[in-house]
C-alpha cells in the first residue's frame, strides 16, 4: 500500500497482548482514513449500547493517508470513541507533532481494548512496542507528564497524555499531545483514564511511500507556493492573529455566544480579541508539521494572580472561557486556558459549563454554599478555582466536569445547558448564524463547528459569503460541508489550510486539491464522484452508530433559547435559530427518514447494510 502504512496495531490492556494486523485495501479506500477508519471500526467491534467507561468500549486513534507526508498541513489524526458525555460516537482530532511520529512508527491506526490492572503507558519506537508502568505518572498534569516521559524513552519522542481529568473520569476531560495540542471533544481522556492508560509515546523513523511521488512533490509544492505568493505583501491573519481573529466576525453579525448565550454580542470583545492577545501576550506563533501558516500562539502572562506561559488560546477558548461567561479580563482567560491544557480539560464545554453554572447562581437555583464561593458573570476569580477544582474532581469541580447538561439537570434546569446532544455549543450562536445551528443539531458528536463549519460562508466567506440569517438555502449546503469536512479529517489535513486551498471558489464545494493529492499518495484513482461518497460513507456510518444507539429526531435539537428566545440586542436582534424548518430538508438530503434514520436504501448504496 503507498499512503497507507497498510498496519494497524491492536492493544489488549487487559491481558498486555499486542497484535499487528494489516489493513484491508478496500476498507481504506471506502472509508480514506483517520475519521472515517475509526468510525468502520468502531461501528463493527463496539456495541452502540455499551457504558463508554466500561471495558466494552474502544479507543481509536487513527491518521489519514496524507498524515506525515509533505501535503500542507498533513498533520492531523483523530481519536475516535463512544462518548461519555453524549452517549454518542465522539471523534476528536489534534494536530502538532504526534500524528505525524505516530503514523512514521509504521501504523495508520492504533485501536486500545479492555482495561490495564494497573496505570500504564504505550511505548512506540519504530516497529518495537512495550507497555509499560506508569504509576509514577499517574497524578501528574500533561506538561511533567510530556517532560519525564520525554527523558524515560527518547529526547526527540512524541507524547500524547492525559492528565489529572481524564485519571479521574472527568466527562469533558481531553488528550493532550505535544504539551498543548488537544483531542479535547467528548470525554475521549475519560475514557482512556477509563482504561487506566495514561499515555502513548512514539518514535518513528519510517517514511510515508507514494503512489506517484513525483506528482505528488509537484502538487504540495505548489500548494505552499500559492499561499506563499498570496500572503507576500503581509502575513495571513492566521499567522499574524491565530485563530482568536474570528471575534471580529462573530461579534460583528451577532453570534458571539455571551454570558450563557443570553446575549449574542459582548461589549467588551475588544479587551479579549486578536490584537490584545498579540500586543500584550503573545511571545511568537507556532506551527504544526508541514504547515505554512502557523497559527497557534505561545504566550506568557505577568499579570499578578494570572502568571504563566504556555500555548494558546484559540478563538474557542476565548469565548468559552471570556464572553460566555461574561468576562473581559484577557489575562485570566489566558491562564484558565493554561490550566485546562496542563489538567487536560476540553477549554470549550470548560467554559460553557462554568456559564451554565454562573447563569444557575444568577437565577438563585445555585446557592453560595453549593459551589463554595460566589460565581456571578464575570468572575475572574472565580474561573480559575472552577477550572482547578474541575481538574482534580474536587468539590464542586467533580459537577462541573459532568459538563452543562447534566449540571443543568441537577439542579432542576437543563434547558439553561447551551448544548447539542448534551454537548457544549462552540463558539458560535444559531441564531446569528443559522447554517451552524442545523450543523450542530445533525453534528454525529454533539454540538461541533468542526464537524462541517458553516461559518467559513456565514461569516469569513470562504469559499464565498452567503447571509448568515437566511435559513431556507443552507441545509444542501450545511450537508456538503458536512461531507467536504469528514474527507479532511479523514485524510489526514487541518481544516484550516484544506478548506482555504483545496476547494473550488464558489459553493459548488468539490474539493479537487485533495482528490489530486490522495490519489497522488495511494493510487486509490478516486473520481471526484466516489470521493464524495466516502465522505457521506462516513457520515451515514457515523449516523447508523447513533441510530443503533437509540439517537434519532429527538436528539437533533437545540436549546428552547436558541429556538424560541430571540436574540435581545445587536445586529441579529430578535432571530431565533429556524432549525425545524431546516432539518426535514436536510433529512431528505441524506436520505433519512422523517426520524432521521438512515433508510434500507441509504444503507445499500454506501455498503453499510451488512
Amino acid at each position: 500500500m503507498t499512503g497507507w502504512m497498510g498496519n494497524i496495531l491492536r492493544v489488549n490492556l487487559t491481558t498486555g497482548s499486542i497484535a499487528t494486523q494489516k489493513l484491508d485495501e478496500k476498507t481504506a479506500i471506502d472509508f480514506v482514513g483517520g475519521r472515517g477508519l475509526g468510525i468502520k471500526y468502531l461501528l463493527d467491534e463496539v456495541d452502540p449500547n455499551c457504558d463508554p467507561l466500561a471495558t466494552g468500549n474502544k479507543l481509536i486513534m487513527a491518521t489519514g493517508p496524507l498524515t506525515a507526508t509533505s501535503a500542507p498541513t498533513g498533520a492531523r489524526y483523530a481519536v475516535v470513541t463512544k462518548s461519555p458525555l453524549t452517549g454518542a460516537i465522539t471523534c476528536s482530532n489534534s494536530g502538532g507533532f504526534f500524528p505525524m511520529e505516530m503514523k512514521r512508527t509504521g501504523f495508520d491506526m492504533i485501536i486500545f481494548e479492555g482495561k490495564s490492572v494497573d496505570p500504564v503507558y504505550l511505548w512506540i519506537n519504530n516497529g518495537k512496542v512495550e507497555v509499560r508502568h506508569a504509576a509514577h505518572i499517574w497524578g501528574k498534569s500533561t506538561h511533567e507528564t510530556h517532560d519525564i516521559l520525554r527523558n524515560e524513552t527518547h529526547p526527540k519522542a512524541r507524547v500524547a497524555c492525559i492528565g489529572p481529568a481524564g485519571e479521574k473520569l472527568v466527562l469533558i476531560s481531553s488528550i493532550i499531545n505535544d504539551k498543548d495540542r488537544a483531542a479535547a471533544r467528548g470525554g475521549v481522556g475519560a475514557v482512556m483514564g477509563s482504561k487506566n492508560l495514561k499515555a502513548v509515546v512514539v518514535k518513528g523513523t519510517q517514511k510515508v511511500a507514494l503512489y506517484n511521488k513525483k506528482r505528488f512533490k509537484e502538487l504540495a509544492k505548489g500548494f505552499f507556493k500559492t499561499y506563499r505568493d498570496a500572503n507576500k505583501e503581509a502575513p495571513h491573519s492566521l499567522t499574524k492573529y491565530g485563530t482568536s481573529i474570528t471575534i471580529v466576525g462573530t461579534q460583528r453579525v451577532g453570534a458571539l455566544p455571551t454570558r450563557n448565550c443570553k446575549s449574542a454580542v459582548f461589549e467588551a470583545w475588544e479587551d479579549i480579541g486578536a490584537e490584545e492577545l498579540t500586543e500584550k501576550y503573545l511571545l511568537h506563533n507556532k506551527a504544526c508539521f508541514s504547515c505554512p501558516v502557523g497559527c497557534g500562539r505561545v504566550t506568557r502572562v505577568n499579570v499578578p494572580g494570572f502568571e504563566g506561559e504556555g500555548e494558546g488560546p484559540e478563538y474557542e477558548t476565548i469565548y468559552s472561557l471570556g464572553s460566555m461567561c461574561g468576562i473581559s479580563n484577557l489575562a485570566a482567560v489566558i491562564k484558565a486556558n493554561y490550566i485546562c491544557n496542563e489538567m487536560g480539560l476540553d477549554t470549550i464545554s470548560m467554559g460553557a459549563t462554568i456559564a451554565c453554572a454562573m447563569e444557575l447562581y444568577e437565577r438563585g437555583n445555585l446557592s453560595k454554599e453549593t459551589i463554595g464561593r460566589e460565581l456571578p458573570f464575570g468572575d475572574s476569580q472565580g474561573l480559575i478555582e472552577m477550572c482547578k477544582k474541575t481538574g482534580i474532581s474536587e468539590d464542586f469541580g467533580a459537577i462541573l466536569g459532568m459538563g452543562s447538561y447534566r449540571l443543568g439537570e441537577k439542579f432542576d434546569h437543563p434547558e439553561l445547558a447551551m448544548v447539542a446532544k448534551k454537548q457544549e455549543f462552540a463558539g458560535y450562536d444559531p441564531r446569528g448564524e443559522q447554517g451552524m445551528g442545523l450543523a450542530y443539531a445533525t453534528s454525529p458528536i454533539g454540538a461541533s463547528h468542526m464537524r462541517g463549519d458553516p461559518a467559513y460562508f456565514e461569516i469569513l466567506g470562504v469559499p464565498t459569503t452567503v447571509d448568515p440569517y437566511e435559513w431556507k438555502n443552507k441545509p444542501q449546503m450545511v450537508k456538503d460541508w458536512q461531507d467536504v469536512f469528514s474527507l479532511i479529517d479523514s485524510a489526514g489535513l487541518c481544516i484550516f489550510f484544506s478548506v482555504r486551498n483545496y476547494v473550488t471558489p464558489t459553493l459548488d464545494i468539490r474539493p479537487i486539491g485533495i482528490l489530486d493529492l490522495l490519489n497522488a499518495a495511494t493510487g486509490a484513482n478516486y473520481d471526484m464522484d466516489s470521493l464524495m461518497q466516502a465522505g457521506e460513507r462516513i457520515i451515514n456510518a457515523e449516523r447508523l452508530f447513533l441510530t443503533r444507539a437509540g439517537f434519532s429526531l429527538k436528539d437533533d435539537t437545540l436549546p428552547p433559547r436558541i429556538l424560541s428566545e430571540g436574540v435581545p440586542e445587536g445586529p441579529s436582534k430578535g432571530n431565533v435559530c429556524h432549525l425545524d424548518e431546516m432539518l426535514p430538508e436536510y433529512y431528505g438530503l441524506r436520505g433519512w427518514d422523517e426520524n432521521g434514520i438512515p433508510t434500507e436504501e441509504t444503507l445499500k448504496k454506501f455498503g453499510l447494510d451488512e
